[in-house]
């Protein structure tokens, strides 16, 4: 594969000076945010660990997936921080389609640049080896910066892209995180976490519908419903509009092994 056309320029001295350890063969990109549960690539091998020197934090905008340009949502990037360290999982990389795919996703939309890191494997019995990056900086035009963790927490309750609501990105990873690497430790994620769902609750709005969890009714359900409170409803209160379900993105249909996790909205 062709990486010094895919990788910003500055990076390429990087990919000579830290290619992959000896225990891997291959490319391995480390996801941070949504990549940790919706890769959208082909991958041969993946494993969850962690780089250091950086933080986790809702500080860029998105205008693609989890936003409009009117109401831009908030996703994740790393900003340094010597003494933190990010949890999330990697994956090495498997055919020519993935990094060209990764291009759109993460810098053509997304506005994020390549950096290489080292990734240190949850297992001990596997040593660190350099992985991909992707990061935002604040020299791109969708950088939203920091802010009062409360008025992030209102935005991301508040945005909505092509590829679903903000709060969904926002729940699956601190799902992620929860189950799969339990150790982790992230103030930031987790607070905003507990931070929309009371904003959520406030709202009154149904976390299934913002999830991308639809019910399917039947016809002969909504017939028989003339003395029941509406099925969203608490207390026979009216429930809040449900939104339309995500819109499928080309930039999200990349096919993925049966064995891999599939990628079906960012």
């Amino acid at each position: 594969m062709d990486l010094e056309n895919l990788l910003e320029p500055n990076n390429n001295e990087a990919l000579n000076n830290n290619g992959p350890a000896d225990e891997t063969t291959g490319l391995w990109v480390f996801g941070y945010g949504s990549l940790c549960w919706q890769p959208g690539f082909d991958y041969q091998n993946e494993m969850t660990g962690y780089v250091r020197g950086y933080a986790r934090k809702f500080w860029q905008g998105n205008t693609t997936h989890r936003g409009t340009e009117k109401k831009p949502g908030r996703v994740a990037t790393l900003v340094e921080e010597p003494d933190s360290i990010v949890w999330g999982r990697a994956y090495e990389v498997k055919g020519d389609a993935a990094l060209p795919y990764l291009n759109t996703r993460e810098c053509r939309l997304g506005g994020y640049l390549t950096q290489f890191a080292t990734f240190y494997p949850r297992s001990s019995s596997m040593k660190p080896f350099p992985t991909l990056l992707y990061v935002a900086t604040p020299n791109n035009n969708l950088w939203l910066g920091d802010a009062p963790l409360t008025e992030i927490a209102t935005q991301i309750s508040e945005c909505r892209g092509s590829s679903g609501h903000n709060v969904e990105y926002l729940i699956r990873l601190a799902t992620f995180m929860r189950d799969t690497i339990p150790e982790a430790i992230d103030e930031h994620l987790f607070t905003l976490e507990y931070l929309v769902r009371a904003r959520i609750k406030e709202m009154n709005l149904n976390l299934d519908t913002l999830m991308g969890n639809l019910p399917q009714r039947r016809a002969s359900q909504d017939n028989n419903r003339n003395n029941r409170p509406d099925d969203g409803a608490v207390g026979g209160a009216v429930a809040p509009p449900q939104i339309p379900p995500p819109v499928d993105t080309f930039q999200f249909t990349a096919h993925v092994p049966e064995k891999q996790l599939r990628c079906l909205n960012m």
